[in-house]
């Protein structure tokens, strides 16, 4: 291991015991943000250092192995079993050299956020409504399985069964870390249910994945600067949808953002849906000009933040899912419509990680 990395972990076992001082300080108890802050941080750091003083301990026994088999008058049975240790050592060593690695590299804030999944159909008419409909399908699956509780926030049906658009709460621990892979461009090619003639169509939806903010977010909102309009909720709803404007849309002046609600019957919570909403497309706006602005010229692995980016295509004919940003392919179609995108985020986080390291790598 370089000495730089070395370094490093032994400054983290500094700041264990930082750590651990300020978490034994009474103060500390009396601010219980502060205290739920330092307790996370000292969690996280204590299983780094401890993973560390692991590996500086089997250094040290690799090293008494090997000094044992230099010695030329060691029986042979002593030498066999230090044999044994040297490569039992060396194995560990290499898998906890990889992990304490891992453990350097930058982790996204935002990742244990809840999140807001918005779906949009985009080129291909009804088709790609209907195709709107599949992911969201698939998505709620996803969340259903991992025990994440999803919410519609808004949504606009087509004339099918499809959706215009749509825009889904998930709140559930690292929903926002899984999901983000998912924005960009989604290709469908299969024959539409609109087909008479068993053609094979190709349309496209779009996918954003935002981190639900802070209840004290660094984003402010300014009442001046937004437009409140009621309206009429759209759709199912009973007799109450018809004869009240429960339904909120909110525009936020200086950027034209908009953000709407109509799934719930009070006003209220409406309102408050649709300003939950607005705040994380504004956060997501703010992010991707710092991004832009800090890292103009690294390529991302889940792209630029333009949605317009094709990540992924469906092929239904071949039952093929390509992932476009890390050429990968899995004939499993139907598997993963039903929900099940382990396989694919397993892939696109092990992409992202030997991404960073090889950045780790040539920063140091």
């Amino acid at each position: 291991m370089k000495d730089s990395l070395r370094q490093q972990f032994e400054r983290l076992a500094l700041r264990l015991a930082e750590l651990d001082a300020a978490l034994q300080d009474p103060a500390t108890h009396r601010d219980i943000a502060r205290l739920r802050k330092l307790g996370s941080e000292q969690s996280e750091v204590a299983g780094v250092v401890a993973q560390w003083r692991r590996y500086q301990q089997r250094e040290q026994e690799l090293a008494d192995s090997r000094t044992l088999l230099d010695d030329p008058s060691m029986d042979a049975d002593v030498a066999e079993l230090a044999r044994d240790d040297v490569a039992a050592a060396e194995a560990e060593l290499a898998a906890l050299d990889q992990s304490l690695q891992l453990a350097l590299l930058p982790k996204d804030p935002d990742d244990a956020r809840n999140a807001f999944l918005e779906i949009r159909a985009g080129t291909g008419g009804e088709e790609s409504a209907l195709f709107a409909a599949d992911l969201a399908r698939m998505y709620l699956r996803f969340c259903d399985a991992r025990g994440w509780r999803t919410e519609v926030v808004s949504e606009n049906a087509s004339d099918l069964g499809g959706y215009k658009e749509l825009v889904v709460r998930v709140e559930g621990d690292g929903a926002y870390g899984q999901l983000k892979f998912e924005s960009g461009g989604h290709r469908v090619q299969r024959v539409p249910a609109t087909e008479a003639q068993g053609r094979i169509h190709t349309s496209a939806c779009t996918v954003a994945v935002l981190p639900e903010g802070d209840e004290n977010p660094e984003v402010a909102l300014n009442p001046a600067e937004l437009r409140i309009d009621t309206f009429r909720a759209s759709g199912a709803g009973g007799q109450h949808v018809n004869k009240t404007d429960s339904a909120i849309r909110i525009t936020h002046l200086p950027t034209g953002i908009v953000a709407e609600c109509q799934d719930d019957r009070s006003q209220h919570r409406n309102k408050a849906k649709a300003l939950a909403v607005l705040l994380a497309r504004l956060r997501d706006r703010e992010r991707i000009a710092r991004e832009a602005q800090e890292a103009a010229t690294r390529k991302s692995l889940v792209g630029s933040g333009d949605r317009s980016d094709r990540i992924r295509t469906y092929n239904f004919p071949q039952g093929r899912l390509t992932d476009h940003r890390i050429n990968l392919t899995l004939y499993k179609l139907g598997q993963v419509m039903e929900g099940d995108l382990g396989d694919v985020l397993a892939a696109l986080t092990q992409a992202q990680a030997a991404d960073q390291l090889a950045a780790l790598e040539q920063g140091r």
